[in-house]
């Protein structure tokens, strides 16, 4: 029993299964460039408010952890390739990752990888919840860090690179986490 079950779990999966699974990752990478053409400057930081929070939890707790964060890693591939992806303020291509915003751009394929796995496929609102809190976390540690590596001391980077955006992202998470919850089982057949 156990050979047949290794066996099959060791084959391809069918080739109709393979192109979902990839539209999915492109689907999840265009939204997350989509997303991110709605940047509102933030007086007083360098870092705009954008709709890409909400974007990559749904990209990684809809198509789970493998998937969600592949998806980022073409999103920011696409970007360093010189794709208007990335946010219309900033440097283009790789140079963006070196700026104020690249911390967080570098986090997006972790948070999305980690909110899918968390999130369950949005199978309770428990696992939910704590997905879509870490992947926004994880995006804020991100940010910081860099803005940290860039050359402000810790607490002028989180007032500037984290503070300024807790309030919009818990609404970005609930609104996130929503879709998560009613669409992340619809979805389970790709992961």
């Amino acid at each position: 029993m156990t050979t047949v079950s290794t066996a099959t779990s060791m084959v391809a999966p069918p080739r109709s299964l393979t192109l979902r699974r990839a539209v999915a990752v492109v689907a999840g990478a265009l939204l997350v460039a989509l997303a991110a053409q709605v940047a509102v400057p933030l007086p007083g930081t360098p870092v705009p408010i954008t709709f890409q929070v909400p974007a990559v939890l749904l990209v990684g707790g809809l198509l789970g952890p493998r998937l969600g964060a592949a998806s980022l890693v073409l999103y920011l591939a696409m970007g360093i390739g010189g794709l208007p992806v990335f946010a219309p303020a900033g440097p283009p291509g790789f140079a963006r990752l070196l700026g104020p915003t690249g911390g967080y751009l570098l986090a997006m394929p972790l948070a999305a990888g980690l909110t899918g796995l968390l999130a369950a496929g949005g199978r309770s609102w428990g696992r939910v919840a704590l997905g879509v809190v870490v992947g926004v976390v994880v995006i804020h540690v991100g940010g910081v860090a860099q803005l940290g590596a860039l050359g402000l001391d810790m607490s002028d980077a989180m007032r500037l690179g984290s503070l300024p955006f807790w309030a919009g992202d818990v609404l970005k998470l609930t609104f996130a986490g929503l879709l998560i919850h009613k669409f992340g089982r619809r979805l389970k057949a790709l992961r």
